[in-house]
C-alpha cells in the first residue's frame, strides 16, 4: 500500500500520542514555517517529510 504524502491530524495525534487539538497546534505551527520559506500548504495537513525532518532529525546533514 502506497502510504499518502501528507498526515492528518489523526496520525500526527497517534504517532505523537497527543490530543487532537495539539495535533492541529503542531500542523498549524509546521505549515506556518513551510509558508515562512515559501512552500504552499495544505490546511490540517503536513509534509510528511517535514515532519520527519522536525521530530526525528531525518534529512539533517
Amino acid at each position: 500500500m502506497e502510504q499518502n504524502m501528507f498526515m492528518g491530524v489523526e496520525e500526527v495525534r497517534s504517532i505523537l500520542k497527543i490530543s487532537r487539538s495539539a495535533a492541529y497546534k503542531i500542523i498549524r505551527n509546521l505549515n506556518l514555517e513551510l509558508e515562512k520559506k515559501g512552500y504552499i500548504t495544505i490546511k490540517g495537513r503536513i509534509s510528511r517529510e517535514y515532519f520527519k525532518e522536525k521530530f526525528y532529525g531525518f534529512g539533517k546533514d
